[in-house]
C-alpha cells in the first residue's frame, strides 16, 4: 500500500503517523539507484553535502537541509568522492489512532499551516532547518530505540514527536514561500528567537545583525520587509506583551516591572506602556484584577 502524505482519507478519518523504519548512515562515492517508497521519507542532512535527484529535479543538500518526499515519488541519493555526508532518514505511514495524541485530521482542522501544506500536494519539500527540526528528530530516535528494547511507554512520546515534526515542516515551508529568499527567512526566525529570549537587555540593532554574523543594513531591511515593522518596534511590542502578562498575573511591584523587560527608566516605560494600551502600569494591573480586560 502507498502512504501518501496527501490521501484525503487521512484527514477524513481518524489516522495517526507512524514510523516505519530510521537510521543514521554515513555516505561517500555512493550512486544510489533511482528507487521508490510506499513510505514519506525525511532524508536530512547532519553534515557533509549530497545531491538528492527526482527524475526532474535535482537538490543539492549540506549540513541543516531536509528534504521530505512524498511516497511513491522516484529518487535517488548521489554523494561524492571525498565529500562524505552523514544523513539521518526517517520513513514513516499512517494508521488508525490508537492513543490520546491528535490525529492528522485534528491537525488539519485546527492548524492553518498544516491544512496548507497537506492541500498543496507537494512531491517533495527543500527546506533550511534552523535548528528546530533536528532536536525534534534525535528525540524522537531516542524514544524509538527505548519503544524497541520493550518501552511500550513511549508511544505516547513518540506520537507527539512526529506531530511537533510534520508540524514544523508545514511552518517552515509556510514561512519560506512569499518571502525574499530562504536564507533571509532564516536570519529573520533566528532574531526573533534571539529577541525573545533576551528581551530582558538592552538590545541594539547592530548587536542583532552582529549575532547573525550579517551586515546592519540587509537586516534591517529583511527584517521589515518580512515581519512589517522595524526590529526596535518589533522588541517594544514584545515587551509591553510581556510587561502586560507580569502585570496581570504576578504580584511582581510595578516599579520593577520595567527592569523584567529590559526598560531601564520607569518614566519611560510608563510613558511606552500607556502608549501601547491606553492605561498606566497602575491602571491596567487594576483592570486585570477586576478582570476587565479581555483575555483575564
Amino acid at each position: 500500500m502507498e502512504y501518501s502524505l496527501y490521501r484525503r482519507k487521512w484527514i477524513t478519518g481518524q489516522y495517526q503517523p507512524k514510523v516505519a523504519a530510521y537510521y543514521y548512515r554515513e555516505w561517500e562515492d555512493y550512486h544510489m539507484k533511482f528507487h521508490r517508497h510506499d513510505q514519506v521519507e525525511i532524508m536530512y542532512a547532519i553534515k557533509g553535502k549530497c545531491t538528492v535527484e527526482t527524475p526532474d529535479h535535482s537538490f543539492s543538500l549540506s549540513k541543516g537541509d531536509l528534504i521530505l518526499l512524498n511516497a511513491g515519488k522516484a529518487h535517488r541519493l548521489v554523494v561524492e568522492e571525498g565529500s562524505p555526508c552523514r544523513m539521518l532518514n526517517i520513513e514513516f505511514q499512517f494508521a488508525e489512532k490508537n492513543n490520546p495524541c491528535p490525529s492528522l485530521q485534528d491537525l488539519y482542522q485546527t492548524v492553518p499551516g498544516f491544512r496548507k501544506l497537506l492541500s498543496s500536494a507537494q512531491p517533495y519539500i527543500l527546506l533550511k532547518d534552523p535548528d528546530e527540526i533536528y532536536p525534534s528528530l534525535k528525540k524522537l530516535i531516542m524514544e524509538l530505540d527505548r519503544k524497541q528494547r520493550g518501552q511500550q511507554e513511549h508511544n505516547v512520546m513518540i506520537q507527539l514527536l512526529l506531530c511537533q515534526i510534520l508540524l514544523d515542516v508545514a511552518r517552515l515551508n509556510q514561512d519560506t514561500q512569499g518571502r525574499e529568499s530562504l536564507m533571509g527567512n532564516i536570519h529573520i526566525r533566528k532574531a526573533v528567537e534571539y529577541l525573545h529570549q533576551h528581551y530582558d537587555q538592552d538590545i541594539k540593532t547592530n548587536q542583532l545583525a552582529a549575532v547573525l554574523h550579517i551586515h546592519e543594513g540587509y537586516f534591517y531591511r529583511i527584517f521589515r520587509k518580512c515581519m512589517g515593522v522595524t526590529p526596535n518596534e518589533y522588541l517594544t511590542q514584545l515587551r509591553m506583551e510581556k510587561a502586560k502578562m507580569l502585570l496581570a498575573y504576578t504580584d511582581i511591584p510595578i516599579i520593577e516591572i520595567c527592569g523584567y523587560v529590559g526598560i531601564n527608566s520607569r518614566q519611560y516605560f510608563s510613558f511606552l506602556f500607556k502608549k501601547h494600551t491606553n492605561a498606566t502600569p497602575s491602571q491596567y494591573r487594576n483592570l486585570a484584577r477586576k478582570s476587565e480586560i479581555p483575555g483575564n
